[in-house]
């Protein structure tokens, strides 16, 4: 029960030092670890805690989970010495490590609960729920401090009159989340780090929408090149651009819609399907497509080509760039593949579908099972080089099948029937354990859908087997089959169409490092696997969306399209479901296939654009080199006003500051220093401004105001970065398909 008085600012809005916990830019897929009392780790912007990616300076007690980032650390810091600089060094002497606690509490995994934002219904306090007896401890040592933390009337008043009725109102009803009981609590602590499932066995999740406006997106990619930028490719042929902060830019990254084959149909598979960039995408601006099209109104292919991005625009692919590297005629209009992605070994993988209909009936043996068909496969090959043959590529000279005459060259695995959605795992942050293993999920046909580890030379059975069972018994009982079993296999009374997914490697909820994550696209239905190291087998772990009270946080929401039609990982290891409506909604593709003979493509030549593309980029030239002109002044950056690094130690010695300031994240990677001002104390201290904007809650959630940019150092590099991804901001979207995280 809140205390109430006339002036209850300190229980509804929050200073300004508890302002901007740290948010990334897509962070994925929200957890809720539940607890019989819905008590569970949990950060002030409603996030799971993380494991802070670098070195935590300041707040050390929560650099292995907590809520804080090293930009965030150091923005406490900030605060902490600046009114350490107003209270003196006596003052310092006494006051400085409980001050510091009390700062530090913003950084704790259950930051949520000390500062009774966990609700969105209730209040937000300035101050962290403390413990009765410390307070009483902090008040008699450091009641003279409490002006600089809050700026409520009711709390400043109290704390110079009362010190039980000031430790009343800033303690908590629940004794087990004040500080510092929270730091002994073992129910709390044991099981951080741990998945925590509901009574019914299911990792309940919440989601939060990072895109909208899409008509069946089938990707989700980013370039890996830091700028964190995230490209969506809808089915139709197009790709757009979705920069840091969430907006997309209205211009499309990629048009082929005129090149595309797609159709209106309900559930046609045939489209634009995959994209990957090169290793080296930041210097080479290289990256490769897969799609279908239609040669003289009747032959249908699929086509994997290389192009490159715009030598003026790092937001737009040159059009005229395309140059093709494989076509594979398609018997029939289903199971396309689609995936391409590029190894660890820096050679792209392609898999292709068995060619279509059903049970594979092309050739005595169908085509997944013929190492000398292109389709059924995983294929391999080396972009940065051409063959003797005239071949626009290389074959990688370990490829398990170069010296079988009857076997194409490219083929790395076969037996398969339709992968869609393949992943690299990017290992374990600290040992590496699983890096580079390759996750597909294979679409069954009747009875199974599976989950395959893709390994060099491999055989994953189809058509003689579906899942772990026989399809085709004549196949299914040759000796020399030698098959690679799923890692795990479901009937279709669970889900009918497998969508593959990632193994989840993220910073953001470190308790969820290595499981497999993915879903079905018939159901709907989310899953993931947990690996047993020591035997090599993987477990189903259940995985369902949170009720509506777990899912009551602004921003959340507990359900999606049913249709999920891929999964993505952003740039920092993020996750990201990609459903689609009901096929019932769905609305007419604006491209159509193409009923005369397209110009002819020669592989290893560059081809033509359309005129449209042509059209578009002429009408907005004028628009770009005006932006281009307005943001050609870099802008004036301003030093750090004192160093965040300094220690306790030191500060005592000296009473200053005694080391450089922390490089920001890209500074560091470039080997640049900079040097921090002498910070001198202001004149006037009857009134510091050491809180911060404050933060309503409102019936509908809470409500940011603009954020002062604090000062920070960063390098040329990221200016430049900055600049360009200024150009195209605030961007409406329209509200059709959506992506959730």
């Amino acid at each position: 029960i809140w205390y109430s008085s006339p002036d209850d600012s300190f229980l509804n809005k929050r200073t300004k030092w508890l302002q901007g916990p740290f948010r990334r830019v897509i962070i994925i897929i929200y957890f809720s670890y539940l607890r019989d009392t819905l008590a569970h780790p949990q950060c002030l912007d409603y996030q799971p805690p993380f494991k802070p990616p670098y070195h935590l300076e300041f707040c050390r007690h929560y650099e292995k989970l907590g809520c804080c980032d090293q930009k965030m650390d150091n923005s406490i810091a900030m605060r902490y010495w600046d009114i350490m600089d107003l209270i003196g060094d006596e003052a310092y002497a006494v006051c400085g490590d409980l001050v510091k606690d009390i700062m530090c509490q913003e950084c704790s995994p259950y930051a949520a609960h000390l500062f009774d934002a966990e609700d969105p219904y209730t209040p937000v306090r300035h101050l962290p729920g403390l413990c009765l007896t410390y307070c009483s401890d902090f008040h008699s040592k450091c009641h003279s401090v409490v002006k600089y933390l809050t700026n409520s009337r009711t709390l400043l008043e109290t704390c110079e009159k009362d010190r039980s009725h000031f430790c009343n109102l800033i303690n908590l009803s629940d004794q087990d989340y004040c500080y510092p009981n929270v730091l002994r609590n073992n129910d709390l602590y044991s099981s951080l780090g741990k998945v925590v499932e509901d009574t019914k066995g299911c990792l309940q999740l919440c989601l939060t929408e990072v895109a909208n406006g899409l008509r069946n997106p089938v990707l989700m990619v980013h370039s890996g090149d830091d700028t964190h930028r995230m490209f969506v490719a809808e089915q139709v042929g197009f790709v757009w651009v979705y920069l840091k902060d969430g907006s997309r830019l209205e211009q499309p990254f990629l048009d082929i819609s005129g090149e595309v084959l797609t159709t209106p149909w309900l559930g046609d598979e045939r489209g634009f399907l995959g994209l990957a960039f090169h290793p080296k995408y930041r210097n080479s601006g290289r990256f490769f497509i897969y799609y279908s099209i239609l040669i003289n109104g009747k032959l249908e292919k699929i086509r994997i080509s290389e192009m490159k991005v715009s030598a003026h625009d790092m937001n737009v692919a040159d059009p005229h760039s395309e140059r093709v590297l494989l076509e594979i005629e398609e018997p029939a209009a289903n199971h396309n593949g689609g995936q391409l992605l590029f190894g660890l070994d820096g050679y792209l993988y392609i898999f292709t579908g068995d060619g279509g209909k059903a049970g594979d009936p092309f050739g005595k043996f169908g085509n997944s099972q013929n190492r000398s068909a292109l389709l059924g496969k995983v294929l391999r090959i080396d972009v940065d080089g051409s063959s003797i043959d005239g071949k626009p590529y290389k074959i990688p000279p370990d490829n398990p099948f170069l010296r079988e005459p009857d076997a194409k060259p490219e083929v790395y695995a076969y037996g398969v029937r339709n992968m869609w959605r393949c992943s690299v795992d990017r290992g374990d942050l600290l040992t590496g354990y699983g890096r580079g293993r390759i996750f597909c999920g294979d679409v069954g046909q009747n009875r199974y859908e599976e989950v395959d580890i893709i390994v060099k030379g491999g055989n994953y059975g189809w058509r003689a087997k579906e899942g772990f069972e026989c399809f085709d018994m004549k196949l299914c009982q040759n000796s020399s089959l030698d098959d690679i079993l799923p890692i795990f296999a479901y009937g279709h009374h669970v889900g009918k169409s497998v969508t593959g997914g990632y193994v989840y490697r993220g910073c953001e909820s470190p308790n969820l490092n290595g499981l497999y994550i993915f879903g079905d696209f018939m159901s709907g239905r989310l899953m993931a696997l947990e690996e047993d190291k020591k035997s090599g087998s993987w477990k189903e772990k259940n995985v369902c969306m949170g009720d509506t009270k777990t899912c009551s946080f602004p921003g959340l929401i507990n359900h999606h399209h049913k249709f999920i039609i891929s999964f993505a990982e952003d740039e920092a290891g993020g996750f990201i479901i990609l459903p689609t409506k009901p096929p019932g909604t769905r609305q007419p593709t604006r491209a159509k296939p193409t009923t005369s003979a397209p110009k002819k493509k020669i592989p290893g030549k560059t081809t033509t654009a359309k005129l449209s593309q042509e059209k578009l980029k002429k009408t907005t030239q004028a628009k770009e080199k005006q932006i281009n002109a307005s943001t050609k002044t870099p802008k004036k950056v301003l030093p750090n006003k004192k160093s965040l690094l300094q220690t306790k130690k030191d500060k005592k010695a000296t009473g200053k500051p005694s080391h450089k300031p922390k490089l920001s994240i890209k500074g560091a990677l470039e080997r640049k220093r900079t040097k921090s001002l002498k910070p001198t104390k202001p004149k006037d201290v009857t009134k510091p401004k050491v809180w911060l904007q404050k933060i309503e809650k409102t019936e509908r959630g809470v409500k940011k105001p603009v954020k002062s940019k604090p000062k920070v150092t960063v390098s040329k590099k990221n200016q430049d970065n900055s600049k360009r991804q200024q150009q195209k901001e605030n961007i409406p979207l329209s509200k059709k398909r959506k992506l959730f995280k």
